[in-house]
């Protein structure tokens, strides 16, 4: 099996390397090609990943070329984990909404808009060559943020597409730890949208241990999670870590105003490893790696390419699929992000328990803003941008969405055909 990496240059990328290495009698794959626009960058990571795989004694090769269709020529399966604008655009989305008193984040509010916008069409026209190229059997495992917004687009426009996010299997690997089990003994109760999900059950061969969990070890989530012990017990659920921007969002704002804003950290991390990578006596995964984000994500990805391709028969995996139902408060061609059966035919969620108030106003508040950032991204013009903005549970007030999409958009306008006259 060949496996295409898009984004391949990323310094994330040994990590994924690293999972199918440690996984070589499960997955058959004899070629990963690594597929990026800046070929040094390109050369460093591949090298790394080629001895990285060459330690383990598994017998792929790395390949890397910083042509697309090169890349997909013969792919299975097809990786995107691109970040367009790279880490400056992202520390511009997360700084330009605190002049507005709003969360600065790169997956929600007005940054994740932004984000969305530059990338969008960018995946659109990877995932037509991935058609042309790799052909209509082709999978893409969709891993670029937002996720939700970026599997929607590309479900919308018929693609074979499942998105990832690695937020549930940390919170498996977090809670397996705290009950003393292994972790694929544990199957969660994951709902919501990408970044916006709780945990309604935690189920450990078909007992919840949630209750458990909340009066036993709600303080070390609380740590994990960073919003308070005593709000998940009440909520009788564990909200993600992404949902301390909703539930704690002015105190959020209040320390992004004095800490480095987590572009400036990450750019820090990506100098130190690429200096690692480059050292031909590294051999294994760097320490350093854990600090880049995206814990777990190779072994998620491994797994659920493994089920994709058929190698596994159907197994069950939490993923951002069409809702079809799913959670009957949204409409079916809204992206969620909940457990679903996944085999050689795609992925099909399973029954959803019905959503406390708490969680389901949210996320339907979030699922109309994603329906109005998608259409933004495809179509363009300020009006739609401070459109979606309005419709965001972060934003809301109009004189603040109008200042935020002026801004957003003088500050995109180089990704933005339509805005390059504005700015």
């Amino acid at each position: 099996m060949k496996l295409t990496v898009v984004g391949g240059g990323s310094t994330y990328t040994p990590e994924l390397v690293d999972g199918i290495a440690g996984r070589r009698t499960s997955l058959a794959v004899d070629e990963i090609a690594l597929v990026d626009p800046n070929a040094e960058r390109l050369a460093v990571v591949g090298a790394f990943a080629q001895r990285l795989l060459r330690h383990a004694g598994h017998d792929a090769r790395v390949t890397t070329t910083t042509d697309l269709d090169a890349g997909l020529d013969g792919a299975t399966a097809v990786l995107l984990q691109l970040r367009v604008g790279g880490q400056a655009a992202r520390a511009s989305d997360e700084t330009f909404p605190l002049a507005c008193d709003c969360v600065g984040q790169e997956t929600t509010g007005a940054g994740g808009l932004a984000k969305a916008l530059r990338t969008v069409p960018v995946v659109l026209d990877i995932a037509e060559r991935v058609r042309a190229v790799a052909g209509e059997d082709a999978w893409i495992v969709n891993f670029t943020n937002p996720v939700g917004i970026v599997t929607r687009a590309l479900l919308q426009a018929g693609h074979r597409a499942v998105g990832l996010c690695n937020v549930a299997i940390t919170f498996q690997r977090w809670t397996s730890a705290l009950l003393g089990v292994e972790p694929d003994a544990v199957r969660l109760e994951h709902v919501g949208l990408n970044h916006l999900t709780w945990e309604t059950g935690v189920f450990v061969h078909g007992r919840d241990r949630l209750p458990e969990l909340l009066d036993r070890h709600a303080e070390a989530l609380a740590g994990h999670i960073g919003l308070p012990a005593e709000l998940m017990r009440r909520l009788r659920m564990v909200p993600s870590y992404y949902l301390k921007y909703f539930y704690d969002h002015d105190d959020v704002v209040r320390r992004q105003r004095t800490e480095p804003p987590r572009a400036e950290v990450v750019a820090g991390v990506e100098e130190e490893l690429l200096a690692l990578y480059r050292d031909v006596d590294v051999v294994t995964k760097p320490r350093q790696l854990d600090q880049r984000g995206g814990a777990y994500y190779s072994e998620a990805a491994v797994e659920l390419v493994h089920a994709l391709t058929g190698g596994q028969g159907a197994s069950q995996h939490v993923v951002n699929v069409r809702n079809g139902g799913a959670l009957p408060f949204l409409p079916d061609d809204a992206v969620v992000e909940v457990p679903a059966v996944v085999d050689g035919g795609g992925a099909k969620p399973l029954p959803v328990p019905p959503v406390p108030p708490t969680a389901s106003g949210l996320i339907a508040h979030v699922t109309a803003y994603e329906h109005l950032a998608l259409d933004a991204a495809l179509r363009g013009g300020r009006d739609r941008v401070a459109d979606a903005l309005l419709a965001h549970p972060l934003v809301g007030q109009h004189a603040v969405a109008e200042r935020l999409a002026d801004e957003l958009v003088a500050r995109n306008a180089d990704f933005l055909p339509w805005a390059r006259g504005r700015a």
